[in-house]
């Protein structure tokens, strides 16, 4: 199987350059890079070449957390030019005609790393991608997944989400991965705008897709795969690296509650960490620390402390048990403050 490569550079920074995997559907064809770059002022083309699969790009190593079921687990880390943007958990399902993928990845690079993880696997169409969520981690990499032919799901609140915070998700993503890193990673719409559920067929395999109430974020889907009770819950659940709340920490738990009771389900892959864990002992972490910090708010609250004071001291005490503590939980105790300060 021969895959698309393309060298291009930045048109205002032409000493920025990168390679870039293009997913061809049909036989690899050199023209085909005119065409990918005719949509991007941005790029310039410098060269095109027809290469043997896994030349050009290296796959993520993945997992088979059950029968069909891959998962990459992403570095534990904020993103940079060491890592790409590879700091999230993503997967792929693998049904008797198509393949799934859940989460793209951090950058282009990353999602074109777990494409040709994928195709390391399957030559298989790959019909459907979930978006989880919309930050970044999880997003950037989707353009890949869209030119080989898949369709872009997402929750219905997620296109307004992205167009909301695209100025800023790019800038950063600039800033953390670097010129070079960043070259060709863009947001994608989705097709498929989720409001409650969505079944997805792979033939023989049937893959749930929920959308949730305000949780993480105001946009947080599930992916169920009844075949081996596998549940990808996107960054509803996290372990070692710290929770982030970009949504309503109430909320949260409550959906982790309500997902608790579903005796079907017998491992999740969380957005962060492991690539799998067992539910519903996987969620618990996430929970405990979302109710500390909670029932600490309601405490700071009562006691009169203003936003400043609280900030800083609320969930101290939980520092140990989470990487990255230091970068998010003033940040997750401002949200808490805001959100309880009203009830």
């Amino acid at each position: 199987m021969l895959e698309l490569l393309v060298e291009v550079c930045m048109a205002d920074r032409p000493e920025n350059c990168a390679t870039r995997l293009v997913p061809m559907q049909a036989a690899c064809d050199v023209a085909a890079a005119e065409d990918w770059i005719g949509g991007r002022s941005d790029l310039v083309l410098r060269e095109a070449r027809c290469a043997p699969a896994g030349e050009g790009v290296a796959p993520l190593a993945v997992s088979e957390v059950a029968p069909g079921v891959f998962v990459h687990a992403g570095h534990v880390a904020l993103a940079s030019e060491e890592n790409g943007g590879d700091i999230a958990n993503l997967g792929f399902v693998v049904g008797e005609t198509a393949v799934a993928v859940i989460d793209s990845g951090g950058s282009r690079a990353v999602g074109e790393a777990l494409y040709a993880a994928i195709r390391a696997q399957t030559t298989l169409p790959i019909a459907w991608l979930v978006l989880t969520h919309m930050h970044p981690d999880h997003v950037y990499g989707a353009s890949v997944f869209r030119e080989a032919g898949a369709r872009v799901v997402g929750h219905a609140r997620l296109e307004a989400a992205l167009a909301n915070r695209a100025g800023s998700y790019g800038a950063m993503l600039a800033r953390d991965i670097g010129p070079s890193g960043v070259i060709a990673s863009e947001l994608v719409t989705p097709d498929v705008a989720v409001e409650d559920r969505l079944s997805l067929d792979l033939g023989g395999r049937t893959l749930e897709v929920e959308a949730h109430p305000t949780a993480h974020t105001d946009n947080d889907l599930s992916v169920f795969d009844a075949a081996t009770g596998t549940l990808f819950v996107g960054d509803l659940a996290f372990e070692r690296h710290l929770p982030t709340i970009d949504g309503s920490a109430l909320g949260w738990i409550g959906v982790l509650d309500a997902l608790s009771e579903r005796a079907a389900v017998a491992r999740i892959v969380p957005g962060h960490g492991s690539a799998s864990l067992p539910w519903p002992d996987g969620g618990a972490a996430t929970r405990d620390y979302l109710a500390a910090l909670v029932e600490e708010t309601r405490a700071a609250l009562g006691r009169g402390e203003s936003l400043g004071e609280a900030a800083e001291r609320l969930g101290a005490g939980l520092r140990g048990e989470w990487l990255l503590f230091d970068v998010f939980n003033a940040r997750n105790a401002t949200a808490a403050y805001r959100e309880l300060e009203w009830e």
